[in-house]
This record gives C-alpha cells, structure tokens and sequence, in this order.
C-alpha cells in the first residue's frame, strides 16, 4: 500500500513511518497539515493517517477539506485527546478511524489493513435514483425534481446510504455504523440529528417528505 502519514513530533512519525516500510509499504511523511493536504490531494494513496494537532492545518480541518473535494481517500485520526466527544469531532469531521495514543503499532498496522480492505464505490455505479431524487457520486451533487439540494459532507454520505438500501430500513444502528463507522453508541443524537438536517434540505419546497420514519424500526427513503 501506499501511506500519507501527517505528523508533527518527530520519534511519532520516524516510528510509524519506520514500522510500515518494515511490513512493505511505501510511506510519505508530512510535517504540518498544509504539507500534508498537498500531499494528500495529489491523489494515489490508499490510506491517510493524521494527528488531530498539527502546525499549519489542524487534523479535522484537513479532513473536512478533502471531503469537501470529494476525495474519499480512507483516513485514520491519531489524538491524544481520548474522550467519547472528541472522537466524535473527528468522525463528524470525516474520518474514517480514530487511534488515541500512546497505541500499539500493530493495533495501527490492523486498523489501516482494515481500512484498505473497504470495498471502494464501483467505477460504474456513480449515479443513484430513489423516486424523484438523483444523487450523483463523482460530482457530488443531490436533485430533486431538477432542483439542486446543497448538502454537508456527511449528509451527503447519509443520503447516499439510504439510496443504495431504497426498499430497505435502515436502522440507528446500521447507519451509525456505515455513515460514521461507529461499532459503538455514543449516546448522543447524532443520526436523528443529521437526518432531521437532511430531511429539512431535501423537503424544502416540497410537500411529500422524502425519508420515512419506521417507528421503533428506523428509516427508508421513499422510492414514489
């Protein structure tokens, strides 16, 4: 595989760097977040590891902009900040995978293998139509009735996991799970959240909400 690994303390990025090229892999390290996005926007890595804390750039803020830039790119966050909102911050930013330190290389080692193995989008299915909603994946747009909805990154993400399940209830737990990559419940209201947000985007204007609530079940976009 090939690695971009953003880190700015030295002995971190000389060990990570180090342990990875021992395994097989070729690794590009960055030193501060703008290096580090230049890097990274050049394309052709198969997994990105960034500090939260960097000089230049801050980790969530990185992250955010290549999801913004439609680059999906697997991104593992490394933070000495462990607690249950701040691994949140960095989900909701766009990562992919959160490590706290200190850690275990092969605990990082599994968590990258894990991430690579992610069975990417398919080159050929890049537009998706549920009813009278269009969702494009290269282009990342959203329209409904010809009218373009602008969405946030994980909304975005969020439509799209209902619009490949269109005949399919999706629950807290299974979005949770594939929009946020959380195999845990962070007892917050992020999915009612986000789908409330969603929801508000998509209907404007029109009278027929686009998502359906299955009470005590979860939620399924409308094919009619």
């Amino acid at each position: 595989m090939r690695i971009l690994i953003i880190e700015d303390d030295e002995e971190t990025g000389r060990f990570i760097s180090r342990g990875l090229e021992e395994a097989g892999h070729t690794v590009v390290l960055a030193r501060d977040g703008r290096d580090g996005l230049f890097e990274a926007t050049g394309g052709g890595f198969d997994v990105i590891v960034v500090d939260r804390m960097l000089p230049g750039l801050d980790g969530l803020s990185l992250v955010k902009a290549l999801r913004a830039a439609a680059d999906e790119t697997p991104a593992l966050m490394l933070t000495a900040v462990g607690g249950i909102a701040d691994r949140v911050d960095g989900l909701e930013a766009g990562a992919d995978d959160y490590l706290v330190k200190p850690f275990a290389f092969s605990e990082l080692s599994a968590r990258i293998n894990a991430l690579a193995r992610r069975p990417a989008v398919r080159a050929e299915v890049h537009r998706l139509v549920v009813g009278d909603i269009v969702l494009d994946l290269h282009r990342r747009t959203v329209d409904r009735k010809g009218q373009r909805i602008a969405l946030q990154p994980r909304e975005f993400t969020l439509l799209a996991e209902l619009m490949r399940n269109p005949r399919r209830i999706m629950t807290r737990t299974m979005l949770l799970e594939r929009v946020w990559d959380f195999d845990f419940d962070p007892k917050t209201n992020i999915v009612e959240t986000h789908l409330s947000r969603l929801r508000s985007k998509l209907n404007a204007g029109f009278e027929e909400d686009a998502i359906e609530t299955i009470r005590g079940a979860g939620y399924m976009i409308k094919s009619r």
